[in-house]
């Protein structure tokens, strides 16, 4: 889907929260403009005035790409924007130092001393509070806003500002300054969580997919292990009945291809069973692995009676719909229902967060299962629904009557 929806969905939930952000900084620029133009307005001459809105434009622009640097610095994927953080610092304090040499050796007249204040208490409150992004410690933030609130008192005393005025703005500054460094460090450690937490349910989501092939391991070695050791044992004895000459070791060797042909069926049987697993026993797992990897998930379903195929098929429709859930999208809720009816058993499965399309109408994953259900004439339909939900439906007719299951 196309257009800002589609751009928008097509991000990870970590993603949107930086994109939203990301511009949260940019519109910090767009009120440091609009918040000081208003003051440009008045007795104020027309080319001070423009020239003010300029110099606010000018630091408008350095502060965005700044911010924009710091904020990828955050995240690890550039180091630190030294050179930028130098030149936002630089440039706020000489534009800072113009508006009031401006104001005291120009001709700007009367009634322009607001306007003037306005701009020079502006620039140093929103330099000062987005440097911080730069920054890590608490420390090294509130050095800055305090460094920033104490130049822009100790800079205007000089430049015609009597004392008290000089404290006011100091001060005003400070509280500016530290508002925005506050917004800053909260902007980037609610960033921060969201990322730790989307990689931690990742790794949850990794920890259930290996705890699963653990249990498949151990179910092979418990089948193998000891058939394997007496094939090994009873070999060795053949080995040595024949070389004596023993017709004993006959009957070992058709004891060991027995063992063998046990171990053969029994490996077939483990894999058929983790291929063609019982419905109820896949509903569970899908249930346990998406509940470990922090999604909650609601089953309603009820297998009794259904034909050991349609389990088999619909089971592995379970496996590989869990699967999509676990990889794609950020889901937080995902249901499971199962019903029966007017002879046919249908499976949907639901789940919110679709970021993209998790495999939706091509993916070999889904092509698969849309091949082993056409097998009982069986269909499958996926895709999104509802804004930012994926919903999976796969019906399967029955051969003979079963009683409607009710969830």
């Amino acid at each position: 889907m196309g257009g800002p929806r589609g751009w928008w969905r097509g991000k990870s939930r970590p993603q949107q929260v930086e994109t939203y952000t990301r511009w949260s900084f940019y519109f910090f620029s767009v009120v440091e403009i609009s918040g000081m133009s208003g003051s440009l307005t008045g007795k104020i001459p027309p080319w001070l005035a423009g020239w003010l809105f300029a110099m606010v434009v000018g630091h408008a622009v350095v502060t965005t790409v700044t911010s924009a640097k710091a904020l990828d610095w955050t995240r690890g994927r550039r180091a630190r924007p030294a050179r930028a953080l130098w030149t936002l610092g630089t440039v706020t304090v000489v534009l800072a130092v113009a508006v009031l040499a401006v104001h005291r050796y120009g001709p700007v007249g009367r009634g322009t001393g607001e306007a003037v204040g306005t701009v020079y208490g502006g620039l140093m409150s929103w330099g000062g509070g987005m440097l911080t992004l730069g920054v890590r410690g608490r420390r090294q933030m509130l050095a800055i806003v305090s460094g920033f609130a104490v130049g822009a008192g100790v800079l205007s005393l000089p430049l015609g500002a009597a004392w008290p005025l000089a404290v006011v703005t100091a001060f005003l500054v400070f509280l500016c300054a530290g508002f925005l460094a506050i917004t800053c460090l909260f902007s980037v450690w609610l960033l921060d969580s969201v990322y730790e937490l989307d990689e931690a349910r990742e790794t949850r989501a990794r920890l259930a997919v290996a705890e699963e092939r653990l249990r498949f391991g151990r179910d092979l070695h418990d089948v193998l292990g000891r058939n394997l050791s007496v094939i090994s044992l009873k070999s060795e004895l053949a080995v040595q009945l024949a070389r004596r000459g023993r017709p004993e070791a006959e009957e070992q060797m058709i004891e060991v291809q027995r063992v063998a042909h046990e171990s053969q069926r029994e490996v077939r049987a483990v894999v058929r069973g983790y291929r063609e697993a019982d419905l109820g026993a896949e509903l569970a797992g899908a249930q346990g692995v998406l509940t470990a990897a922090g999604i909650g998930c609601e089953v309603s379903a009820e297998t009794a009676g259904l034909p050991a195929d349609v389990q088999s098929a619909l089971g592995w429709v379970v496996r590989e719909a869990a699967t999509n859930v676990l990889r794609h999208g950020d889901a937080g809720q995902c249901t499971l229902c199962l019903r029966v009816l007017e002879g046919r058993v249908v499976l949907t499965v639901e789940n919110d967060g679709v970021s993209g399309t998790p495999d939706g109408g091509g993916g070999s994953g889904l092509t698969g299962l849309r091949e082993r259900l056409a097998a009982l004439d069986g269909t499958l339909q996926a895709g999104a629904v509802e804004g930012d939900r994926f919903r999976l439906v796969a019906e399967v007719p029955l051969k003979q009557k079963v009683s409607e299951v009710t969830s």
